[in-house]
This record gives structure tokens, C-alpha cells and sequence, in this order.
């Protein structure tokens, strides 16, 4: 099955232009809505890999300075969360799971049926509860600057404590000077490569009430019961100097996933921008590394 009903874009709305992007198109899911996606095609029968972003990001944000260096080895597709971006808008509550059947019901619009989840941050739980919850199209894990569980000590119990008020305030609050602050905490950190007006507009396209419940969802997640059960080639990138999720707990995931490569990253929690390749470059050895320990599958040159 092919996607239906889309157009193709290559770059944001509003008067900024992005930075160079593969075309995306809008893809209709019956039952579910619309939902912006970037599909590199790849090499001749590649591998395929879905990539899966962290909190208030959009798959742009996060994964842009990779998907070229990805595109030459795998097939790629990436797409923006319920909530975030030009993600789904479903009127439900934001929920980790739903994330990851939306993961596989947009693999299958491009007939694909096994693929690799890799997920950055809140993505991490995303792509372990693909496995989870369909574990017949998982051919493997890479999982990036995340966690086995966030809320792990008083001061991110008591923010995640808070979110679950704050959601439900969203409702009825305007929250474009909450849309203002990440804004900004992104143009930061782009600015200096002039990036900061396309991230303001990135940003701003998100539904504010599901980025403040997809927080609470965070919060609420623990896989330590059951990730040491995973049983597909998995790869962990763990970033050395996180201020937003701790080295240690990613070193934990690591340790707790039977038979996981370690892949380290220099720099902080938002290393992915990173446009030297370094990031990029370790990405892909991740995703070789997966796919070279998975059941026989032709890497592509």
C-alpha cells in the first residue's frame, strides 16, 4: 500500500527558508489523520530505518543533519509526532503507545513490514514499545540519548508531577509564551549556524496541550521491568555530557538490554544537531551494527 491523499514540500511554511531537506509529504492514516513524513528511499534493497524523535523536536529538528549520511545506507523514514510539528491531531490524550503504532501504521503506507525503530530521547520509549507491542516487524533497536525511565529523581517527579495539572490547563490557556521558551531553548543552541528563525517555526507548529501531556507520558514511562526481555540486535548512543537525560541512566539502558552495542557521543543532550557528521557518523555505525547482528539482510554498499 502506497500512501494517499499528499503533497510534497521540501521546506516549512512561513517566510523563512529551512535548511536543505529531502522532500516530505503529508501521508492520510484511515482512523488516525494526516501526518507529515520524510522518506528517503535509499540503495536498492536496503535496510529500512524509522526514525523516531524526542519531546517538543519535530523529525526535522532532530534528525537533519542525518538523513543524508543515513540515505546512502538505509532506507529512511522519519515523521513528526501526535502534537508535534505537523504530526497527527487526534483529540486523544497523548500516550507513548499510540506513538508506536502510528511508527508501524506508517511503515506500512510505504509497504513496509520490518524495519529498525531508532528513537532519540522520548523516541527511545517509542521505538521499545514498537518492539513491545509488535514484535514481528522489529528487526532490530537503536536507541539514542535516552532512558529505561525519567522521572528518577525529586526534582524531575515533582516537573513530571506538574505536567499532569499543567495539560489539563492547556485546554483553555494560550500557550504561545510556553511555544516562545522552547523556541527560544532551540534557537539557542541553532543560532550560530543561522538556523534560529526555521526552529522558531518548527516549534511553533506544535499543539501545546499534547507536548505538555506527551511530557506526563514521559514521565510515567518504565521499561525496567521488561527491557531486559528484548531479543532483537540492539545498539544504545549514549551521549557523554547530557544535561537533560544523565549519561549514567543511558549507560544503564545499555547494560540492561541483552547483548547491546555501545555507541558514545561526545557533546550534550542535543548532539544530533550536530552538522560536523561526528553525530552522524556514529549514527550509522549503530544502525550497521544492528543490522549486521539481525537475521540475514543485505547491507547496502
Amino acid at each position: 500500500m502506497h500512501p494517499t491523499n499528499t503533497t510534497q514540500t521540501g521546506r516549512t511554511s512561513g517566510s523563512h527558508p529551512s535548511p536543505a531537506m529531502p522532500v516530505g509529504i503529508m501521508v492520510h492514516l484511515p482512523g488516525r489523520g494526516d501526518v507529515f513524513v520524510r522518506h528517503l528511499p535509499g540503495p536498492p534493497d536496503a535496510p529500512v530505518v524509522v526514525l523516531l524523535h524526542g519531546w517538543t523536536a519535530t523529525a526535522d529538528l532532530n534528525w537533519h543533519s542525518s538523513y543524508c549520511e543515513l540515505s546512502r545506507h538505509f532506507r529512511v523514514i522519519a515523521f513528526d509526532h501526535r502534537g508535534h510539528g505537523r504530526g497527527l491531531r487526534t483529540g486523544t490524550t497523548f500516550e507513548l503507545e499510540d506513538c508506536a503504532d502510528d511508527a508501524v501504521a506508517i511503515a506500512a503506507a510505504f509497504g513496509v513490514d520490518r524495519f529498525i525503530p531508532v528513537g532519540y530521547s522520548m523516541g527511545g520509549p517509542i521505538a521499545s514499545l514498537v518492539w513491545r507491542r509488535h514484535r514481528s516487524v522489529v528487526q532490530g533497536l537503536v536507541l539514542c540519548a535516552t532512558s529505561r525511565h525519567f522521572a528518577d529523581t525529586r526534582r524531575r517527579r515533582a516537573l513530571f508531577s506538574m505536567l499532569n495539572g499543567t495539560s489539563a490547563l492547556a485546554t483553555s490557556t494560550p500557550l504561545r509564551a510556553i511555544g516562545q521558551l522552547s523556541s527560544t531553548a532551540w534557537s539557542r543552541r541553532l543560532e550560530r549556524r543561522g538556523d534560529a528563525p526555521w526552529t522558531v517555526e518548527q516549534v511553533l507548529l506544535h499543539d501545546w496541550t499534547q507536548i505538555l501531556q506527551a511530557g506526563r507520558a514521559i514521565g510515567k514511562f518504565d521499561s525496567r521491568d521488561w527491557v531486559g526481555d528484548i531479543d532483537v540486535p540492539t545498539a544504545v548512543l549514549a551521549s557523554l555530557a547530557d544535561e537533560i537525560v544523565p549519561t549514567q541512566r543511558q549507560l544503564e539502558l545499555a547494560r540492561a538490554v541483552p547483548g547491546a552495542s555501545l555507541h558514545l557521543v561526545a557533546g550534550g543532550h542535543t548532539a544530533c544537531t550536530d552538522r560536523s557528521g561526528r553525530f552522524a557518523s556514529i549514527l550509522l555505525d549503530a544502525c550497521h551494527s544492528v543490522v549486521e547482528r539481525s537475521t540475514p539482510f543485505r547491507l547496502a554498499a
